[in-house]
């Protein structure tokens, strides 16, 4: 059992451990942010537009209802989330990247003989394969 203790202690002090729950919290924190933003100035936004009504409610049996505007919103958030997300990484990968050089681009070499398409030397006159001039 102490044993067990130890690993489990040593899983959840490891630093990718850390930065996932760090991560799972600031995200939720934004989550809640852009859930605001959604239902604070977006949904005002689409309301005003031709009277749509985003909050809007199909009544069913009783108290029942479906509330598609409640589904449109989270909609909403879910593609600004993913937008800035993917920004997000965008700017990660690209500030990764700075500094790195540019591959090489290596120098084309060979060339195909236009007679029996084998590859061959770019400087030859003669294919070596059909003694064909090329």
């Amino acid at each position: 059992m102490k044993k067990f203790i130890q690993e489990f202690k040593e899983f959840a002090l490891q630093g990718n451990v850390m930065s996932m729950a760090v991560g799972v919290i600031v995200g939720a924190a934004f989550k809640d942010l852009v859930t605001s933003f959604t239902d604070n100035v977006i949904t005002p936004i689409i309301n005003c537009i031709g009277g749509a009504e985003i909050q809007g409610r199909i009544h069913l049996l009783g108290d029942q209802y479906i509330n598609y505007g409640a589904f449109i919103t989270a909609v909403i958030n879910f593609l600004i989330m993913a937008f800035i997300i993917f920004l997000m990484v965008k700017g990660m990968n690209n500030l990764a990247n700075i500094g790195k050089k540019e591959e090489e681009v290596e120098e084309v070499t060979t060339k195909e003989c236009p007679y029996c398409k084998s590859e061959i030397h770019k400087d030859a006159t003669k294919c070596p394969h059909c003694a064909s001039d090329v």
